[in-house]
């Protein structure tokens, strides 16, 4: 590892400030130091992916499936080493780097499929009517475009899958959008691991230089100075409120304002309902403990709120009270955001009304143990702090009667999931709530967890602000390629002008509209 930037094919210099990764579980500073590039080495590496964008949004689908899925075999073909660097810097299992490794190759290859397929273009045709009156019906064709390049911000929590080579960075590649990563300080030897890989396969490939980049060094300014440059059309993020606002500020100062697609801050509500509080209390104890404290609760799904019917909830604390009792401390992923979950639990605790369950005592440094909280629902809807994330395994349960929850409810910000248990009798009644929780959520799931999102062409990983930036987007699956697209009509366009996509032949046999029919 050489602690520098890639800057297209190249390397940055290895002068400047600098910061070591830091292993989570000891405390132990990593080698190598990782070095900030310059200010001219982010214009350069900014001026490399706008003079790479003509050439790679116009290579054929095939072309860029191909280097989506060598992408992914260079990764495989460092998984050990991705293990090994990643393990030291978050503090998490190898079988959880391995894991996301599978699903970051996983989701990449999903991409290189989407192309194949060729119907993510929404490409429409509209044959012309010049004898139509009053008016004469010119012929309209359309489909998505890729914007320009793309800064892309790595997760402190997922290493791999939302980091280098991650669903923001598949999604863009894709549809041939080039692409500059802005690494995380937490992870940036594995960091450097991934994106030699994908710096191997652009060049295996033949993909044009400045296709893709990595830059190390601050968010605030290597980060802001790319989400400022004019060459710069649309961000990915996931992280912080604070983070992620940060940057919609910067790119809505713009002379140009530019989408930010960031994820943020979701509490992620699950609700009981009587029914199966009564018939299974002690396995939803048991599954809601499971979901809380998946990955020591460094999760944007874990679950943080949980809605419990009043007068029924006794047997469920009880047990949950026992599993937590028994729980052992877990190593959170950096010292921040230890020190901001042990803040946040405190916090929560001192509020008048609220009881404490667990206790959120910190075993050694770095470690956290779950905490759980309980208050009813009048003290929650008149405490807007109980509304705050806390990220790691704590959660406040909240008891109330069924219209007391309701409110609870609709007074919820908008979020990434909210999960539902219940019997046929109880959802036979749930329609009011059901459409309060589909309004302030991007994924609603029935008697299950929220910990574990599926990435397939139908999921939906995103929700109403301040969950993300825009509700409208998902940032896994498929449909995260439309964020990094606009769509274009052709009118009255000769055919030897027109995209393969639009043209009457359809040379590349893929699915389009033909006026008004999916053919």
């Amino acid at each position: 590892m050489q602690g520098t930037s890639f800057i297209g094919f190249g390397r940055g210099s290895n002068t400047g400030a600098s910061s070591h990764a830091v292993n989570p579980a000891t405390l132990e500073s990593l080698e190598p130091a990782y070095v900030s590039p310059s200010n001219e080495e982010v214009k350069k590496a900014v001026e490399l992916a706008s003079t790479a964008f003509p050439i790679y949004r116009q290579l054929p689908a095939a072309t860029r499936a191909q280097f989506l899925r060598t992408i992914a075999t260079e990764i495989e073909a460092v998984a050990d080493a991705i293990a090994a660097r990643g393990v030291a810097e978050t503090g998490l299992p190898e079988a959880r780097l391995r894991g996301e490794t599978g699903r970051t190759v996983g989701q990449l290859r999903l991409f290189a499929s989407m192309l194949d397929e060729g119907s993510w273009v929404d490409a429409r045709i509209e044959h012309a009517q010049p004898e139509r009156t009053p008016i004469p019906k010119v012929d309209i064709r359309s489909m998505l475009r890729p914007l320009g390049p793309v800064v892309v911000f790595c997760a402190s929590n997922f290493p791999l899958a939302y980091s280098v080579a991650g669903g923001d960075t598949a999604s863009a590649l894709a549809v041939g959008c080039p692409v500059i990563v802005k690494a995380h300080s937490s992870h940036p030897g594995t960091s450097e691991i991934v994106a030699g890989a994908v710096i191997r396969a652009a060049q295996q490939c033949g993909m044009p230089e400045g296709v893709f980049s990595v830059l190390y060094g601050s968010g605030v300014t290597v980060g802001g100075e790319l989400v400022k440059h004019p060459a710069i059309k649309a961000v990915g993020f996931t992280g912080s409120h604070k983070g992620g606002r940060a940057l919609m500020d910067i790119a809505a100062a713009r002379s140009e304002p530019i989408p930010v697609y960031a994820e943020m801050s979701s509490i992620n509500p699950v609700v009981i309902l009587p029914g199966a509080i009564a018939e299974k209390a002690s396995a939803l104890a048991e599954g809601f403990y499971q979901s809380l404290t998946l990955g020591v609760g460094q999760f944007c799904t874990n679950p943080g709120l949980l809605l419990l019917p009043k007068g029924m909830e006794t047997e469920f604390i009880a047990a949950l009270q026992e599993k937590i009792a028994a729980a052992p401390t877990g190593t959170m992923l950096n010292a921040g955001i230890c020190k901001a979950y042990q803040e946040a639990t405190s916090a929560c605790g001192a509020q008048p009304g609220v009881t404490t369950i667990a206790s959120a005592q910190q075993a050694a440094t770095g470690q956290a143990t779950p905490a759980v909280f309980l208050c009813d629902a009048e003290t929650f809807l008149t405490s807007p702090a109980l509304s705050d994330e806390m990220f790691g395994p704590a959660s406040l349960l909240i008891s109330g009667t069924p219209e007391q929850l309701l409110s609870v409810a609709e007074a919820l910000e908008g979020q990434l999931t909210a999960s539902v248990h219940g019997t046929e009798a109880d959802f036979a009644s749930a329609g009011p709530l059901l459409e309060i929780l589909e309004r302030k959520a991007g994924r609603l799931i029935f008697n299950g967890f929220p910990t574990g999102v599926e990435v397939c062409h139908s999921m939906v990983h995103g929700g109403p602000y301040p969950s993300t930036s825009d509700g409208r987007s998902t940032s896994v699956g498929t449909m995260a390629a439309y964020r990094f697209t606009r769509p274009v009509a052709w009118q009255n366009t000769p055919e030897a002008l027109l995209p393969d996509e639009l043209k009457e032949s359809n040379p590349l046999g893929i699915p389009r509209m033909v006026d008004g029919k999916h053919l």
